[in-house]
């Protein structure tokens, strides 16, 4: 794998290019007998835009409102070339300001990379190769090909909803789940929200440029109230294009606002790439 640092690290931080192509494939997601409790939403009546208003307002509370973020994750991850070895993942964030994260190959115990990113570089040592590079934030983008900014990067690792646009185009509620679609500047956005509390349970876009051919979904499950807020600490990844990668990331520990460290050094021997 190409970059395979980078590219790790950035699979983990923008699994976020999801299919989910037209209303046909959406009725897919629901099996046939649940069709006749759906209730497709026209967007121009009244009811329907207090319908809809009401569901973002409601997936809106479930927002996650923080100043810092520690976790540590339990990563599997499986490309072409079959299952890789497990990384544990530290993650630590200081909310607006940086996002520092540590990856260590979990059977040997050694720390392969160390990244540090902030509101416009990345930093990344390869500490098996003595290696660090030093890169903008629009690098990320290039090697990932995903419209991005800090602040997205920041709502996809703790379980913020990331692309949500108010241009909801179809809507349909069972009673086991509410399905939004937006059409934003980049992606449809296809949302799958709990109908009892507008928890987010999983996420499918699709470039608007039907001439891509990028797809992947993500699924948020496990969720924990134990800070005031519903925490999915098991996430499940499918991202492919012309290849294909499947992850899971599973929060063994986490907490929100305590103090913590983003220092970062850079050894004198290592080498610039």
């Amino acid at each position: 794998m190409k970059k395979p640092g980078l590219i790790l690290i950035s699979s983990m931080l923008l699994l976020s290019v999801f299919s989910c192509r037209t209303v046909k494939q959406i009725n897919k997601a629901i099996s046939p007998k649940d069709t006749s409790l759906v209730q497709t939403i026209d967007q121009t009546k009244a009811d329907s835009l207090l319908l809809i208003n009401a569901t973002l307002a409601g997936m809106n509370s479930n927002y996650i409102d923080f100043k810092t973020f520690n976790a540590k994750i339990k990563v599997d991850y499986q490309d072409n070339n079959g299952k890789q070895p497990d990384l544990t993942a530290i993650v630590r964030i200081v909310k607006d300001s940086a996002i520092w994260i540590s990856l260590t190959a979990t059977l040997f115990n050694f720390e392969a990379y160390r990244v540090l990113i902030t509101k416009d570089s990345v930093i990344l040592l390869n500490k098996k190769e003595k290696e660090v590079q030093y890169r903008s934030l629009d690098y990320l983008q290039e090697v990932t090909q995903i419209p991005f900014d800090y602040k997205t990067l920041q709502d996809l690792l703790v379980g913020n909803p990331i692309f949500v646009d108010s241009n909801v185009v179809y809507y349909k509620k069972t009673d086991n789940q509410v399905l939004l679609l937006e059409v934003g500047q980049f992606f449809k956005h296809l949302l799958t929200l709990s109908p009892d509390n507008n928890v987010l349970q999983h996420s499918k876009l699709d470039d608007v440029d039907m001439a891509r051919n990028r797809t992947a979904d993500i699924t948020y499950s496990e969720y924990e109230n134990k800070n005031g807020f519903n925490f999915s600490t098991y996430r499940e990844i499918t991202v492919s294009e012309k290849n294909k990668l499947d992850i899971s990331l599973k929060f063994k520990q986490y907490e929100f606002n305590k103090e913590l460290s983003v220092s970062f050094n850079v050894p004198k021997n290592y080498t610039r790439k």
